[in-house]
């Protein structure tokens, strides 16, 4: 595994670092992903300070995650309640 050695703008600051190649394509478009966001809630709400708009990304960013984290919790609740489900089924015919 190589790493390269890239620089990410983000708030018209530049940022480099060193990722591993197979990760520069997921880099670059959550570089891209972080700025269009940055331009949404300057363009829609008017905020120009920097740290508020990164702030607000990151508020955003953290519902999201958590809106996943409770989605998969439910997914493998659900998945595991169907092997259950089936357990019995086939527990059943083994008898």
């Amino acid at each position: 595994m190589s790493e390269l050695s890239i620089k990410i703008r983000i708030a018209e600051r530049e940022y480099p670092m060193r990722v591993k190649e197979e990760e520069e394509e997921r880099i670059r478009a959550v570089g891209k992903v972080l700025n269009e966001r940055l331009r949404f809630f300057k363009d829609q709400f008017g905020i120009q300070e920097k740290q508020d708009l990164l702030a607000m990304v990151a508020f955003e960013t953290m519902v999201e995650k958590m809106k996943l984290e409770d989605e998969k919790a439910s997914d493998v609740t659900k998945v595991d309640q169907h092997l259950q489900v089936l357990e019995n089924l086939l527990s059943s015919v083994n008898k």
